[in-house]
């Protein structure tokens, strides 16, 4: 008997931790997106991937790219034209490794007003028991929803 009800309780306790890991998107309600058609990662100290999180940063590009959007290097904005420029999104994405889970943040911010428009959330848990399922399945979380806020 005390066998099921700690079983019971060890299964509430999954349940609660797990319902706490959510993956979603949040996309400004005055914008639209559908003229957006660029995106360009800032790649610089302050948005870097931590070394040890090296291997995931090839992971983040392949989610942009399983969107609509097309990458342009940083480098290469200026050679844009101004219609282009005005279809262009920044992109800053963070990753939050904790031991309860693993968190990977892409914001969109629209190039000409520097306005924030879309954030798209993936997170993962495996309870803690393995670290780097948690960063893949967060990359994998978070790339969902980049593809389904800008569709192909």
């Amino acid at each position: 008997m005390n066998k099921v009800i700690i079983a019971f309780l060890f299964l509430i306790g999954i349940l609660t931790t797990s319902s706490c890991t959510t993956s979603k998107s949040v996309v400004s309600q005055n914008v639209d997106l559908s003229k957006y058609e660029y995106a360009s990662i800032i790649n610089n100290d302050t948005y870097h991937i931590p070394v040890q999180l090296m291997e995931y940063e090839i992971q983040l590009y392949d989610a942009i790219e399983g969107s609509r959007l097309k990458l342009v290097n940083d480098m290469r904005i200026n050679e844009l034209t101004p219609i282009q420029q005005s279809r262009l999104l920044m992109v800053k994405y963070g990753v939050d490794v904790l031991k309860e889970e693993s968190v990977v943040t892409v914001n969109f911010i629209d190039y000409l007003t520097g306005r924030p428009i879309a954030s798209c959330r993936g997170a993962y848990t495996t309870l803690g028991i393995n670290v780097t399922a948690d960063i893949r399945g967060a990359i994998k979380r978070v790339a969902k929803q980049i593809a389904e806020t800008f569709p192909k």
